[in-house]
């Protein structure tokens, strides 16, 4: 790991331990491209009763709005916690380079998170999973990709 990184990661775990000072969870993310920190992120989910409020995807969604584009190519990802796999999904939609983590979901379970829960989850059959999941059948469910294929000014992603 470069020396940058390494005070990236640095800099991440500062901003966790203030988010916790502040009231929000204890992570935090950042997102830099060519040497430059273009968005940071911080925990929010109880302090804005948004579950989705997750320090990586609150950097995204600032990144992008700085950037002026829903993908991250070129950037690179700091974050002071493994990422969740919600997270993780959100990351693989935005599409940075590389994804850099401090703590790991284990250290994370060890303080009462359950990340490690949903991973696990995620195998599972839907009816077996811990909140049922259920796949209602519809003859119609393919008709908004349809649609979908059919635009012709669509904006891939």
């Amino acid at each position: 790991m470069t020396e940058d990184a390494r005070g990236y990661i640095r800099q991440v775990i500062a901003l966790a331990k203030d988010n916790v000072r502040q009231g929000g969870g204890p992570f935090a993310a950042l997102i830099v491209r060519d040497g430059v920190v273009v968005a940071t992120g911080a925990n929010q989910v109880t302090l804005s009763n948004d579950p989705t409020a997750h320090a990586e995807v609150v950097a995204i969604r600032a990144a992008c709005r700085v950037l002026s584009t829903f993908q991250l190519t070129g950037c690179d990802l700091y974050t002071s916690c493994e990422p969740c796999p919600m997270c993780l999904g959100a990351i693989y939609w935005a599409r940075p380079a590389r994804v850099f983590f401090a703590a790991t979901r284990e250290d994370a379970a060890r303080a009462g998170f359950d990340d490690d829960l949903i991973y696990r989850e995620i195998g599972v059959a839907h009816a077996a999973r811990s909140i049922p999941t259920v796949h209602v059948v519809d003859e119609s469910a393919a008709l908004p990709f349809a649609a979908w294929k059919a635009k012709e000014d669509k904006t891939g992603y």
